[in-house]
C-alpha cells in the first residue's frame, strides 16, 4: 500500500493525480448539490423507517429532501432488473448479454432509460407521501421532475468520473454519499455518549465512545478480512505438469461473499413493501399488523429479514454472478483441467455445486452478521437511529474503496512494467 502511495507521487504519474483530483472535483459537486433543498419543501423531520437505507445511500439528502433525495437507487434497480432479464428470462436480453462489447452498450443504455423511468416513478410516491394529499398537481409534477432530473445528473456525474476520473463512477459516488453521513453519525454518537455533568460521568461516557470507535474499527477490519477472503479449489492441466520449471499451481477462487451486498439490498426492498403498502393504504389493522409482525425491528420481522438475506445470497449468487457449477465443469473439461482426485464431468459438477454452497452460506451468515447488528443495537440500546453500528453502508463502502484502490495500483503496476519493457 505504502509503495503504491509512493509511485502515486512520481512525477511520471501526474495524469492519475490529475484524475484523482478530478473525481474529488466531482465528489465535491456532490456534496454541495445534497445541501440544496428543493424549492418549495421543507425538511423532513419524522422517522424515515424502511427509508433509511435510501438516506444513507444518498448522504442524508431525502432527510433533507435535497435536489439528490432520490440519489442514484433508480439506476442501481434498473440495473439489477435488467442483469434479471438476462438470466433467459427474456430471450431478446440474453442474446444482448452473449453480443460482446455492442449488446454491453445496448444494455446499458436501456438500463439509463429504465433508471430514469423509475426515477419518475419513485419521485412521483415521495412528493406524494412526503408533501401530502393537499398539495396541487402542478407541485407534485415540479417536484417528480426535480427529483428525475437530479437522478439524471447524479447518472451524469458518475459517467464523468469513469471516463475522466479513477474509474466506478457510479459505485463512487454511493459510497461518498454514505461517507457523508459518517461525520454527522459520530457526533450524534459522541452526543449519546457524553452525557452528564460531573466529572466521572463525562469521564465515562467518553470510554464508551473510545470502545464504540474501537469497536467499528474491529468491523471494518473484518469487513475487509471476508471481502478479500476465498476458498481456491486446486486446478491440474492434463497437457502441463506441476513440477515443471516456473509452474505456478492454477485454482478457481470462490470468493466468500460472491453476492457482495445485493441481498442485502433485496431482502431490505423486498420487507419494505408492506409498509409502503401501509402508507398508502392508510388501513389501521393492516398498518398494524405490519408494525408488529413484519417490520425487521420486531422478532418475526427480523426472523424473516435473516431468512431473505440467506436465501438471495444463493440466488444471487448461483443465478447472477456467472457462478454455474455445470459450466465451469464443462469449460474445465475442454481445456482439459480437471479437480485433483475428482472425475470430470458429473463428479466435478457436484463437487464445485458443494464447494459453492458452503461458502456461499458461510458468506450469507457474514451479511446477516453485518446488516443485523444495526437493527439489534437499536433494539437493545438507547442510541440514535442515525447511529449504524455495522450495517449495509460499511459493506459498500469498504468493497468500493477496495475495487477502486486494485484498479488505482493495477494502473501503477501496468505503467511500471510497460516502462521495464521499453527499456
Amino acid at each position: 500500500m505504502f509503495k503504491t502511495f509512493k509511485q502515486l507521487f512520481s512525477a511520471r504519474n501526474k495524469d492519475i493525480r490529475k484524475k484523482i483530483l478530478f473525481t474529488l472535483l466531482i465528489l465535491f459537486i456532490y456534496k454541495v448539490g445534497t445541501a440544496v433543498r428543493v424549492p418549495g419543501t421543507e425538511d423532513i423531520t419524522q422517522d424515515l423507517g424502511f427509508l433509511e437505507l435510501l438516506n444513507v445511500m444518498s448522504g442524508g439528502s431525502l432527510r433533507n429532501f435535497s435536489i439528490f433525495a432520490l440519489g442514484v437507487t433508480p439506476y442501481i434497480s434498473a440495473s439489477i432488473i435488467v442483469q434479471l432479464l438476462q438470466m433467459d428470462i427474456i430471450p431478446y436480453f440474453s442474446n444482448l448479454a452473449k453480443e460482446g462489447h455492442t449488446g454491453r452498450v445496448k444494455l446499458n443504455k436501456i438500463t439509463r432509460y429504465l433508471g430514469i423511468v423509475l426515477a419518475f416513478l419513485q419521485g412521483l410516491m415521495m412528493s406524494y407521501s412526503f408533501l401530502g394529499a393537499n398539495a396541487s398537481t402542478f407541485n407534485y409534477i415540479t417536484v417528480t421532475v426535480i427529483l428525475t432530473a437530479g437522478t439524471c445528473f447524479l447518472l451524469w456525474l458518475g459517467d464523468q468520473i469513469t471516463r475522466k476520473g479513477v474509474g466506478n463512477g457510479i459505485s463512487l459516488l454511493i459510497m461518498a454519499g454514505i461517507l457523508i453521513s459518517t461525520p454527522s453519525m459520530m457526533t450524534d454518537a459522541y452526543g449519546a455518549f457524553v452525557t452528564g455533568g460531573t466529572t466521572q460521568e463525562i469521564a465515562f461516557g467518553v470510554t464508551k465512545f473510545v470502545l464504540f470507535i474501537l469497536l467499528y474499527i474491529a468491523i471494518i477490519v473484518g469487513v475487509v478480512f471476508i471481502e478479500k477472503s476465498e476458498r481456491r479449489v486446486p486446478i491440474q492441466y492434463s497437457n502441463r505438469t506441476s513440477t515443471a520449471y516456473g509452474a505456478k499451481q492454477t485454482y478457481i477462487p470462490f470468493r466468500l461473499n460472491s453476492a457482495g451486498v445485493m441481498p442485502v439490498i433485496f431482502a431490505s426492498s423486498l420487507i419494505s413493501v408492506p409498509s409502503l403498502i401501509a402508507s398508502l393504504l392508510k388501513k389501521e389493522s393492516f398498518s398494524l399488523f405490519v408494525s408488529k409482525y413484519i417490520d425487521y425491528t420486531t422478532v418475526t420481522g427480523f426472523i424473516l429479514y435473516v431468512l431473505l438475506i440467506i436465501l438471495f445470497s444463493y440466488l444471487y449468487t448461483f443465478m447472477a454472478t456467472g457462478l454455474k457449477p455445470k459450466e465451469l465443469s464443462e469449460n474445465l473439461n475442454k481445456q482439459g483441467g480437471y479437480v485433483p482426485g475428482i472425475r470430470p464431468g458429473t463428479e466435478t459438477k457436484n463437487y464445485i455445486s458443494k464447494v459453492l454452497s458452503r461458502v456461499t452460506f458461510l458468506g450469507a451468515i457474514f451479511l446477516v452478521i453485518i446488516a443485523g447488528l444495526p437493527v439489534l443495537v437499536a433494539m437493545f440500546s438507547d442510541l440514535p437511529t442515525t447511529v449504524k453500528v455495522g450495517g449495509t453502508g460499511l459493506l459498500i463502502v469498504v468493497g468500493v474503496a477496495l475495487e477502486t484502490y486494485n484498479q488505482i495500483e493495477s494502473s501503477l503496476e501496468a505503467r511500471r512494467y510497460e516502462r521495464g519493457y521499453k527499456r
